[in-house]
C-alpha cells in the first residue's frame, strides 16, 4: 500500500464527502446516478455497512494521510460465487494509483477473510480509466471478458457496459 494513503473499513464520517464527490462526471459510466440529498447517500450507505456487519458485502473508505476522504472500494455479493466489485475516487485524486491499490486491498481481504477467488467488474468500454485498471490485474487474475450491454438507465443515461470475471491465479 502506498504511503500516503489508506483503505479503511467505511465509517459515517467519511459520508458528507462521499456525498459530495459522487458527482455526475464520477457516475457519467455507472448505473447510479448521484445522491439526490445526504440522507439517500446515508441510507444506501447504511445499507452496505449492515450487509458488512452480515459479512455479505465489503466496503472501505480511501483516505489520504490526514484521514481525509478520496474514494471507496466495495464487494457486493460475498455470499454469492461471483461478487461484484467496485471502486471509485474522487476526481482531484484520479489518475495517481489509487484505485489500483484500494481495489488490490480489498480483493486480498475477500480472499484471505472469505476464501473468494471469483469476481465480476463491470465497466463502460467508454471510461477509459475503468478498464485501464483491469488490465493491471491481469498478472494475478485470469480476465474473462464478456459481451458488451447497451442500456439507459431510469435517468436516460445510455450505458456501454461490458462485464468481466476476474479468476485469481
Amino acid at each position: 500500500m502506498r504511503e500516503n494513503i489508506r483503505v479503511v473499513p467505511f465509517e459515517m464520517k467519511y459520508i458528507e464527502d462521499y456525498h459530495k464527490n459522487f458527482n455526475e462526471e464520477i457516475t457519467k459510466y455507472q448505473w447510479p446516478d448521484p445522491f439526490e440529498n445526504l440522507e439517500d447517500a446515508r441510507a444506501l450507505l447504511q445499507e452496505f455497512l449492515d450487509e458488512m456487519e452480515k459479512g455479505e458485502t465489503l466496503i472501505f473508505a480511501v483516505v489520504d494521510d490526514a484521514d481525509r476522504f478520496i474514494g471507496s472500494t466495495e464487494i457486493h455479493g460475498l455470499t454469492d460465487d461471483c461478487n461484484e466489485l467496485g471502486v471509485w475516487i474522487i476526481e482531484s485524486e484520479q489518475g495517481k494509483g489509487y484505485a489500483y491499490e484500494a481495489l488490490k486491498y480489498t480483493l486480498d481481504q475477500a480472499y484471505e477473510k472469505y476464501g473468494k477467488t471469483e469476481f465480476f467488474y463491470e465497466a463502460d468500454i467508454r471510461n477509459e480509466g475503468s478498464n485501464k485498471l483491469l488490465k493491471k490485474f491481469s498478472d494475478s487474475y485470469e480476465i474473462t471478458e464478456l459481451e458488451t450491454e447497451e442500456l439507459v438507465t431510469d435517468s436516460g443515461k445510455e450505458l456501454k457496459l461490458r462485464g468481466n470475471v476476474l479468476k485469481r491465479r
